[in-house]
């Protein structure tokens, strides 16, 4: 059983950065896709990115961060990261943590395993 536990979330003003860490115990965290996930309030969750553990730096962003968020791994701390620069007021939401064992890369929430508590990102304009 993997446990994610994220932190970093807090409140920033549009245009400033924030990196968000997702640590993990419990598992195989080299063999994990490891990804993010967010939920904004009266919204379903939406993907943000995922980074695949069998393609070295292969990593997937959603359209909507593409170019200001990056994803990054560290294997041997078996943590996760979420670098979030040039920020917007529609950032704001609780971002997830999430991992799984699948060898095929989804974008779909229903697809990965294991959830962390979630981390509040609130963006002021």
């Amino acid at each position: 059983q993997v446990q994610l536990v994220e932190s970093g979330g807090g409140l920033v003003q549009a245009g400033d950065s924030l990196r968000l860490s997702c640590a993990a115990s419990g598992g195989a965290f080299s063999r994990y896709n490891m990804g993010w996930f967010r939920q904004a309030p009266g919204k379903e969750r939406e993907f943000v990115t995922v980074n695949t553990w069998r393609s070295v730096g292969n990593t997937i962003y959603a359209d909507s961060v593409k170019g200001r968020f990056t994803i990054s791994r560290d294997n041997a701390k078996s943590t996760v990261y979420l670098q979030m620069n040039s920020q917007k007021s529609e950032d704001t939401a609780v971002y997830y943590c999430v991992a799984s064992s699948r060898v095929r890369v989804s974008l779909r929430p229903e697809d990965y395993e294991y959830w962390g508590q979630g981390t509040q990102v609130t963006v002021s304009s």
